[in-house]
């Protein structure tokens, strides 16, 4: 088939395939993040010679002595006269074994939101220390934050390693002392990388100037790192974005369910339950842009047809019938509040989950969390921009949901002012 097998209940790329991998960079202030990026794009040949001549030029007329590979990243032009990195930015570059998407977030904490919004659909999480400052309240934050979204991987590159002289000792107490906090959070897999992202230092190639440090580089780790069984592929879920009927003389009668496969593995012949109806059905076929296949499993947008006439709408779910996803009208989650108006209790919304839509109200706001010590404020009466807190809501219709920490997929919302038609706030289902 030409869109990769699935075996054993994992899926395996085909050979012409190249896998895709999203990972999300944070680091405090001028810790060389966009430096580290542009390394990438450079090193990797991901860059036009247009683009690489105007940042020369740039770089002469701010008179920085170097070719500032920081150019490249830093598009707005606010970015480029604080130094700092403002909104989400997403880069893309390949080599022959993966394709990659960054999501460059902000390092301030008045631009928490961004990361949580761009690192929410990360297989990985990239922070940056700098060997000079050691792990600052911002690196703890951003580790905790990758742990709340649940990234699988979390790499921790200690840069400006030529600033301290390549020095193994300040290495190892970074690592000791970043390794001591990431102990208090959920954190699976935790990797350290000495680097030096102004002078390449193992960004690409594995460094000569650090002969202690016995691990890859960190392209070679990105190319690496398994990210396959990360996905779900226990749990069945379909959320039904389009009925498909093209009307035409040559598929008068077809009838599909397109959408993209949230977690899970479904084959041609599958016994399925449609709901909210509760409906049951066989899977007939599974349509692509290619062509038929016989399996489709996360990130696949596809379309299913069944062998029985089952009304089934946009906002639907199709599932195992011995592994639902549960419905419910309440639902207890951690929020990331985004909006400059801030969330108060009773407040009203429309909340956004997978393909289906509802009304929400405050119930309760359980506490607000400091992302910085951990502490639990139980007396918050609301969440203010950038803020995150358990609330308690409950919904004008029920919700297809499963918790966060099993399915990021269907475990995920959004919550949208109905006056402004703004995202507000970002959830994840306890």
């Amino acid at each position: 088939m030409s869109n990769g097998a699935v075996t054993n209940g994992r899926p395996l790329q085909s050979a012409r395939t190249s896998e895709l991998v999203r990972f999300a960079t944070a680091g405090s202030v001028d810790d060389g993040k966009s430096t580290l990026i542009g390394r990438l794009l450079y090193d990797t040949k991901s860059i036009f010679e247009d683009q690489l001549e105007h940042v020369e030029e740039t770089s002469k007329r701010r008179g920085d002595g170097y070719v500032n590979l920081a150019l490249l990243t830093d598009g707005l032009r606010a970015e480029r006269e604080q130094g700092i990195t403002i909104d989400v930015a997403y880069r893309y570059f390949h080599t022959p074994r993966r394709k990659f998407i960054i999501a460059d977030t902000p390092g301030h904490e008045q631009y928490t939101r961004n990361m949580v919004t761009g690192a929410s659909t990360a297989d990985l999480a990239l922070i940056l220390v700098d060997a000079r400052k050691g792990v600052l309240e911002q690196s703890r934050r951003h580790a905790f934050i990758a742990s709340l979204l649940r990234i699988p991987h979390l790499v921790v590159c200690v840069n400006k390693m030529d600033l301290v002289d390549y020095d193994q000792e300040v290495f190892e107490a970074i690592a000791s002392e970043f390794s001591g906090w990431a102990a208090k959070l959920d954190v699976h897999d935790l990797t350290f990388i000495p680097i030096s992202a102004l002078r390449g230092d193992n960004v690409v190639q594995r460094s000569e100037r650090t002969e202690w440090y016995q691990g890859s580089s960190l392209l070679y780790h990105l190319e690496h790192v398994h990210v396959a069984s990360d996905r779900n592929l226990q749990d069945a879920r379909f959320p039904v974005q389009w009925v498909v009927r093209p009307m035409s003389d040559e598929h008068h009668d077809y009838r599909g369910y397109a959408g993209e496969v949230a977690s899970g593995v479904f084959r041609a012949g599958d016994d399925v339950l449609v709901l909210p109806s509760g409906r049951t059905s066989r899977i007939a076929a599974i349509d692509t842009f290619d062509g038929e296949v016989e399996e489709a499993y996360p990130p696949l947008s596809v379309t299913v047809r069944l062998e029985d006439d089952v009304d089934v709408s946009r906002g639907d779910m199709i599932c195992r019938t011995h592994n639902q996803p549960t419905e419910t009208r309440r639902l207890d989650a951690m929020v990331c509040w985004m909006s400059e108006r801030p969330l108060s209790a009773s407040g009203r919304y429309r909340i956004k989950h997978t393909t289906r839509t509802a009304l929400a109200k405050v119930d309760e706001v359980r506490y607000a969390l400091d992302v910085n010590t951990l502490h639990r404020h139980e007396d918050a009466t609301g969440l203010e921009l950038n803020e995150i807190g358990r609330l308690s809501l409950r919904l004008s219709t029920p919700l297809l949901v499963d918790e966060y920490r099993r399915n990021r997929a269907t475990g995920s919302f959004i919550l949208i002012d109905e006056s402004t038609n703004d995202t507000v706030g970002a959830g994840m289902v306890l």
